[in-house]
């Protein structure tokens, strides 16, 4: 387990922690990251902008496992002022028993890490 987290209860920059953790999943120490921030939001949109990474905010175990399945999500974030432990706990567990499907959702997880292609139609 790599915990590249605070330490601490006091405020910090949350982008830092989830630059962190996408740097971790990019150059292989990590195959997989939790973040967390207030509503986990701010964290994944972070951990997010590297390429490597498809973080998504979970709320619930049905919903983490849906993101391995059909997203291969790799970042599980949780928003700690929106979830209780229990369920963060359950969440996780759900996130980490999962794999990912392939099959019809491959291509699309590929395009998740390719830019975009975007085609103005008059």
């Amino acid at each position: 387990m790599l915990d590249l987290g605070t330490g601490s209860t006091e405020s910090v920059d949350y982008p830092d922690f989830g630059y962190a953790v996408a740097a971790a999943i990019a150059d292989g120490r990590a195959e997989r990251g939790l973040v967390i921030c207030g509503t986990g939001i701010g964290i994944s949109i972070a951990a997010n902008r590297h390429p490597a990474v498809r973080a998504a905010v979970c709320t619930d175990p049905v919903a983490a496992k849906l993101a391995r399945q059909h997203n291969d999500a790799n970042v599980l974030a949780l928003g700690a002022r929106l979830i209780g432990e229990v369920m963060a706990e359950e969440t996780l567990k759900a996130f980490l028993a999962t794999a990912f499907e392939g099959g019809r959702h491959a291509h699309r997880v590929d395009k998740l890490s390719r830019p975009p292609v975007v085609s103005m139609s008059e």
